[in-house]
Order: C-alpha cells, then structure tokens, then sequence
C-alpha cells in the first residue's frame, strides 16, 4: 500500500503537467484555425461574430454572455479571425474586397487591407504575425502581414475559394473549392499545392472545413446536387465528407449522407462544422433545416462519425465553435440575428445573446427566411430550399436538366429590373414561383391558399403576404462592381467596348441599357433565337431564349442556357453557330479576346442611375 501511494505521489507532478500541456495545445489550436462566421480567443474570454445583413462585427463577453460592441465593417462580412492569443482580429468583408481589423477590446477599427475580389475565410498563425485569406473570385490565397497590413504573398489554388484550415504546426493550409468541393493541401513554405483530394462530379457548395484537432482528418460540409433530377427527393442531398490527410495516403475521401445519418432524418444545406478540442465531439448546423447534428468521432477510419443527438435551432443556423475548455458550444443563428451558447456535456442551452437588430425591415426578413428554409411551407421532403441552388443570390455553378431542357442556374442580381425570369422567359413576376413551391421539385404546401393563376396570367402578387415576401426578398439582389475594372478599362477592355457596341458585332443589338439586356418589366417579352438550342437537344420551350444580363458575366461560368460554354471566349466561337448570337465569326483572336475582357469588366459602373434616369427603376421617395 505504501509503495502504491508513493507511486501515485510520484506520478502526481508529471500527470498534472501532461494536463497542462494539452489544455495548453487545446487552446492553441483552436482559435483561427479553421475559417467560420465565428471565432472564439485563444483565452476564451470573448467571441466574434459576422452579421452578413448588417454589415457588421459582434463582441460578446463569454463570462457574462453580453454583447461588447458591435463594429460597423462594409457590406457582407463573411470569415473572423483572432490573430494569435490575442484580443485584435480579422474579418472578410466579401462585397467591399477588404480585410479589415479590429481591436475587440475596444470595439474599433485599427486597419485594413484592399483584396482583388471577394474575401470568405480566414485563418491566422498561431503568433497571430500572419493571415492568409481565401479569395472566392477568382480562386486565390493572400497572405498578410498583420502588422503593416500588408500583402507578402499570393498564391492560386483552383477556382472559386472559400473554406480554409491551417495546421497545428502552420506549415499546410488546407482549402475547398466552393462550386466542386475539392480539397487541396498547401505547403507553406513554397506555396504549392503537395496533395488534393476531388469530390465527385455533383459535388457542390463547399464552404468550410474543419481539421480535426490530433488525428489526421479533415471534414467539410457541402451538398450533392444530382443535375438530372428535378425532383425535390432526389435532387439534393447533405453530405460531410471526411479526408484522411496522412502524408502518402491522402487520396482517401469517405462521404457521409446526413440525410440518412440517423434513420431517414432528412436535413438540408449543411453550413458550417466543429470539433470539440478533446477530438471527441462533432458538430454540423443545417441552414436549411434550422437544426444540428451532435455526433461521436470514431477513431476507426471507417464509421468515423456516429449520432448522439439532434437540436433544434433558430433561423437559418451559419456557425458553430466550440469554447477553447470544450465544456460549451455556441451556434450563430443567422436569421434570428443571435448567438446561443449551450452545454456540450447536457446539449441544453445557457443563453442568448443578440448581437443585431434586424436591419432588413419585417416584410424582407420574412421573404429572406422562406427563401432560406428546406421546411413547410416551402418545401415537403426538406431536401431542398431556394438557397440550395441561389445561395445568397449566386447561382450555384450546376446546369440542370428541367423538363424544359437543359438550364444553367442564373445570378439573382438584378432580376427586380430585368423580367420577365428564366431563360425561358415563363415567368413575369418573381411570385410566379408559387407553381415550383407546390410542384414536384419543392413539394411544398405552398404560400397562397387556394387556386393560383397560371404563369404569364393575371397576377399572383397580392394572393399572400408570405409570397410577396418571399418575391420582395428575392428582388432585393443588386450588382458589385468588377474587379477587373477597379482602375478602369484596361486597352484591351476598351477595344472590346468598341466591337460589343459596334454595328459590325450587333451585340448591344439585344444587349442594350443599362443592365445590357432588353428584358425589362413590361407586358411585352422580347426573346431571340441565338442558335444555342442545336447544343440542347432536349430543348421543350425554345429555340428563343430572355436576353440575360451580361452584369456580373465575369463570375458566372459556365455560359448560355445549356451552360456548356466554360468561357466567355467559347460564347462567341464554338457556341456561336452561323453567327446568330452577334456576328464575331469575321473577328480575330485579338478581338475576341477583347470583347471578352470588355465583359469581364462589366459593370464597371454603377448602373442604378442611368436605370433611374430611364425609369427602369423606381425612385425611392
């Protein structure tokens, strides 16, 4: 018994110390290290949160669980970041292309950064000296040193960048792409990319991606978009997809379906993930569905992942961390403009922390809950939500077979102004989409009750409050100027200006006005016959297709209505049969060329105040 007591006073000092250690590790790895609307301090003590709506920046206290400040930043904010262990970090602000940082004692601004375009996610060192911050368009990785604010480097990496992840030991960054959720792996030091692991070809919207805080994994939440079916039970799926990141075994990718993860429970657009710091504990937050899986982490390269327990949670959930300590995890309810704070041990929560107001007015935020929600009245089978294929008014990059043919999902900006919708130009007003909530892709209950007018009928707007919410919503999408044109138009740009307005090309035959396109609100429709319908052969309502918009173009391939033309080049060559879509087959290379780097920089204005001018958009009194 003695010699028992004395071992156990021996060991006592170095068991204590290997406690220590990895509360120590724990902390260290968790703050930053993977990109989230959220981030938690290295000491714990307090949380960031991005609120895209409002343009802003919350502090919240996690001892008292009140908010500190909220920081004014720009237009859409998407990833935060704390630099280190400490109090200052780093947040995206996606539609303004700058990285701003911010004091979060002091609730203030202390510098930015101006990025090419779109800033999603970001990560910091572990000594908080540098960020590296993934840029959505057009697929780029910046690094920055956050003392002079500076960019030291920049590497490509694929297209279309959002999740990001650095290692333990800052020497790999890990990435997804967001229209393919690929995977790639980075080595620091060179800048190059040493492994990547592809998702299938349905693979898509992949946002985030989570490492595993001591095993060799890495897990990502996206969807499965199965293109040829239009059919709400069989078209979109949720998926967590987990890579096993061992050097010289990384081509190893297992998919889990969340929607029969546990039993035949259905859930919808996985948004964000977390791990507790023991490695135990898994999180995903379903935006779609308002609710969360809780799952066990199997150390077995094989199940991976086992159910615990589901939550129920507010609108539209984007983010969930966990505290540096493990004992409590906090969801970001996007819609509901809050913050909850829960147990982990007892899954009960502790509070809510509101960290805006809405800045939407109650008619928008309505219209922006539908749109976002795979619920009733919606949808009946919860697999899909008008933001599984429109996710913040982006086109999901997929071209879809619909009974009418091949379609290749559309922007949302600017369709207020530019009506009728679709390329098939069916629908003349946004509530028209009444008929696909009740039909077979959304199954839904629907908006209105009872009987609705057909499509191009009398109107469906003022039938529901919800409808014409849900449409007022949907209008609300507008246009972010080009990159490529932020120091005006290159002489190539302005070349291609000069052929696209020329009699010689014709374009600006169609495409006219200020949303270069004559499809605008009125009861007459104007649709053309531009020879892309050879390339649709099951074509049902052509050969003449709306006129889209060419604002925005730069980021939007794949092009036409059956989307097979990859680039803008491909518009006016391959896919331009007997010159039907502008006469372009006289014109060099250099000229085409041209006109492609002229749509690249479109718009390269703001073109509200030519439309008002014109009476194309309503003057606000």
């Amino acid at each position: 018994m003695y010699l028992k007591r004395k071992s156990i006073r021996f060991f006592q000092p170095l068991a204590i110390l290997c406690v220590i250690c990895l509360l120590i590790n724990i902390q260290r790895v968790n703050a930053g290290q993977s990109n989230s609307l959220m981030d938690i301090s290295t000491d714990g003590k307090l949380l960031a949160c991005s609120n895209r709506d409002n343009g802003s920046v919350s502090i919240i206290d996690l001892q008292s669980h009140k908010l500190l400040s909220e920081i004014k930043v720009g237009k859409h904010p998407e990833g935060v970041s704390f630099l280190g262990k400490t109090h200052l970090l780093a947040t995206a602000v996606y539609d303004e292309d700058l990285v701003l940082f911010l004091d979060a004692d002091t609730g203030k601004q202390i510098g930015q950064t101006e990025v090419f375009d779109e800033p999603y996610g970001i990560v910091s060192t572990k000594n908080g000296k540098k960020i590296f911050v993934t840029l959505d368009y057009p697929g780029r990785i910046v690094e920055i040193d956050t003392n002079s604010k500076k960019i030291t480097r920049e590497f490509s990496s694929g297209k279309h960048l959002r999740g990001i992840a650095i290692s333990n030991d800052d020497q790999n960054l890990f990435t997804t792409e967001y229209y393919t959720a690929l995977v790639r792996q980075i080595d620091l030091a060179s800048g190059s990319t040493i492994d990547e692991w592809p998702g299938g070809s349905t693979d898509n919207l992949s946002r985030q991606i989570t490492l595993h805080p001591h095993r060799a994994k890495a897990y990502l939440p996206h969807i499965r978009s199965r293109i040829t079916v239009a059919h709400g039970a069989g078209s979109i799926f949720p998926i967590v997809s987990i890579v096993d990141t061992k050097s010289g075994e990384g081509k190893r990718r297992r998919k889990i379906p969340m929607d029969s993860f546990q039993g035949a429970r259905v859930t919808s657009n996985p948004w964000d993930t977390a791990i507790t710091p023991d490695g135990k504990t898994f999180f995903v937050v379903f935006a779609g569905t308002d609710d969360m899986f809780v799952c066990n982490v199997i150390d077995d390269d094989y199940r991976e992942l086992t159910f615990r327990a589901s939550l129920r949670l507010g609108h539209n959930p984007r983010a969930v961390r966990v505290a540096p300590n493990g004992k409590t995890f906090y969801v970001y309810n996007a819609l509901d403009f809050n913050v909850v704070a829960y147990d982990t041990r007892t899954l009960r929560p502790q509070a809510i922390i509101d960290v805006a107001s809405n800045p939407l007015g109650e008619e928008i935020l309505l219209g922006k809950r539908l749109f976002y929600t795979a619920l009733q009245p919606m949808s009946s089978r919860l697999w899909i939500s008008c933001a599984s294929c429109h996710p913040d008014g982006q086109p999901d990059g997929k071209t879809w077979h619909n009974p009418e043919g091949l379609r290749n999902t559309q922007s949302l900006a600017g369709m207020a102004w530019t009506h009728p919708i679709h390329w098939s130009a069916d629908r003349d007003e946004v509530q028209d989409f009444e008929h696909t909530i009740r039909g077979p892709l959304m199954q839904g209950k629907g908006l209105v009750r009872g009987r609705i007018n057909p499509s191009l009928d009398a109107p469906n707007s003022g039938l529901s409050r919800a409808l014409d919410a849900m449409a007022a919503y949907s209008n609300t999408h507008q246009f972010t100027l080009s990159p490529h044109a932020k120091k005006g138009l290159n002489p190539s740009a302005k070349r291609g200006r000069t052929l696209f307005f020329s009699k010689q090309t014709q374009c600006a035959n169609c495409h006219t006005g200020p949303f270069l396109t004559d499809s605008v609100p009125s009861k007459k429709f104007i649709r053309h016959d531009v020879g892309t319908a050879v390339d649709n052969p099951g074509e049902e309502m052509g050969p003449a297709y709306d006129t889209p918009t060419l604002l925005g173009v730069y980021r939007t391939a794949p092009y036409l209505s059956h989307g097979k033309a990859q680039t803008l080049e491909e518009v006016f060559t391959k896919y331009n049969h007997d010159d039907k879509h502008g006469k372009t087959s006289q014109l060099s290379k250099q000229d085409i060329s041209d006109l492609a780097e002229f749509l690249k920089a479109l718009p390269y204005e703001d073109p509200i105040p030519k439309a008002k001018a014109a009476g194309l958009v309503k003057v606000e009194k």
